[in-house]
This record gives structure tokens, C-alpha cells and sequence, in this order.
């Protein structure tokens, strides 16, 4: 195996994570206007750490933000219901 082949291996998939509420979903915002087709948005809940997970990645990009506040479900409400209307309107 090749040096290049090596880096285009590292280089396949980039991981992101997010501290800051809007900067997540401007780049969740962007990365799904990029490529629709190939996106998918995961929640998940720890309970016994009471931290929620959200990840959106297209294979190639990964998006994760996670919280433990309350606050960030309603947050939550409204990426969600922005990421319909843009599945609904295409």
C-alpha cells in the first residue's frame, strides 16, 4: 500500500464534534443542502449519563453535538422540523 493510498484513507472520513449550539447546526444545515440523498441524522440518550448524543455524517462528514441540557431538546425541535421542511420541499 502506497503513501497516497494511505492518506486518501485517512482523509475519507472527517469527525466534527460541536461545543457550541449554532455553529452544530449551521454545519448540520450545510452538510445536508450538500448532498440530501446521503444524509442521516441520529439522536441518541444516555440515561445514566443524562447526556444526549446528536450525530448527522454522510459518510464521509460526521456531525456530533452533545448535551446535557434541557434547553437543547427544544433546540433539537427545531433542527429537527427545518431538516423536514427541506426534505419535504425537494
Amino acid at each position: 500500500m502506497g503513501l497516497t493510498m494511505i492518506v486518501r484513507e485517512i482523509l475519507e472520513f472527517v469527525s466534527m464534534y460541536f461545543t457550541n449550539w449554532e455553529e452544530f447546526s449551521k454545519a448540520v444545515d450545510r452538510l445536508y443542502t450538500s448532498n440530501p440523498t446521503r444524509c442521516r441524522f441520529v439522536t441518541k440518550y444516555n440515561h445514566k449519563k443524562g447526556k444526549m448524543t446528536l450525530k448527522m455524517t454522510d459518510d464521509v462528514v460526521c456531525l456530533q453535538y452533545d448535551t446535557d441540557q434541557i434547553q437543547d431538546v427544544k433546540r433539537l425541535e427545531k433542527l429537527t422540523a427545518t431538516l423536514m421542511r427541506h426534505i419535504v420541499s425537494k
